[in-house]
C-alpha cells in the first residue's frame, strides 16, 4: 500500500472513531468534567420552594410561588404578567399598559394587603407605581389564614426587562419577579 493510500486508511479510522467516541451515550463528551475546587458546591434543588424576607430578598421568575417570611408569619406569593394589549399589531409602540395577577394565599396570620406595596422597575432603573385595575374587585384589607387572594395592578411601562417588586411594609422589598414587557 503506497503512503497516500496508508494516510487515507488512517484518517478514516481516527475519524470513525472520533465519531464514534462522540456519539456514545455516557461518554465523557456527554459531561463537562469536574468543578474546580475554588468553587463552591451547590446543592440542586430542583423546584424547591424560594423563600424570602426582609433581610434575605428574592429575586425570581416571573410566576413563581415564593414563601414571604413576615413578622406575623409567612404568606405565598407569585405575581404573573405583564399581559399587554395590542399584541401583534404591525405598530409597537415604546410602552405599553401592564397588568400583573397578584396571589397571595397560605397566611400564617392574618396579613394586611397593601397593594401599593408593588411597584415596577424598567430596564433603565426607574421606578414605577402600580395602580389596582378600575372596575376590578379590590382585595381585602388583610388576607386571613386559609384564604387565597387574587388582584391586579397595572401600570404603563416602556418595552423591555423589568422587575415587579413587592415591599409588603412599604419599605423593604422582600421579593422580585423578573418579567419582559413584549408587545410585538
Amino acid at each position: 500500500m503506497s503512503s497516500r493510500g496508508a494516510s487515507a486508511v488512517g484518517l478514516g479510522v481516527c475519524g470513525a472513531a472520533l465519531l464514534a467516541g462522540c456519539a456514545a451515550p455516557g461518554s465523557a463528551a456527554d459531561t463537562y468534567g469536574v468543578l474546580p475546587a475554588y468553587l463552591n458546591a451547590v446543592a440542586a434543588h430542583h423546584d424547591a420552594p424560594v423563600t424570602a424576607s426582609a433581610l434575605r430578598p428574592a429575586l425570581v421568575g416571573e410566576g413563581e410561588v415564593v414563601t414571604v417570611q413576615l413578622g406575623e408569619g409567612t404568606v405565598t406569593a407569585q405575581v404573573t404578567g405583564p399581559e399587554v394589549p395590542g399584541e401583534g399589531l404591525p405598530f409597537q409602540s415604546p410602552a405599553t399598559t401592564c397588568t400583573w395577577t397578584v396571589t397571595l394565599g397560605n397566611a400564617g396570620a392574618p396579613t394586611p394587603i397593601d397593594p401599593a406595596g408593588f411597584t415596577a422597575l424598567d430596564h433603565f432603573g426607574h421606578v414605577y407605581p402600580v395602580a389596582e385595575v378600575v372596575g376590578r374587585p379590590a382585595p381585602p384589607a388583610a388576607l386571613e389564614p386559609g384564604r387565597t387572594v387574587s388582584f391586579q395592578v397595572r401600570a404603563v411601562l416602556p418595552t423591555g426587562e423589568g422587575l415587579m417588586r413587592w415591599a409588603p411594609n412599604g419599605r423593604d422589598i422582600v421579593v422580585s419577579w423578573d418579567f419582559e414587557v413584549e408587545n410585538d
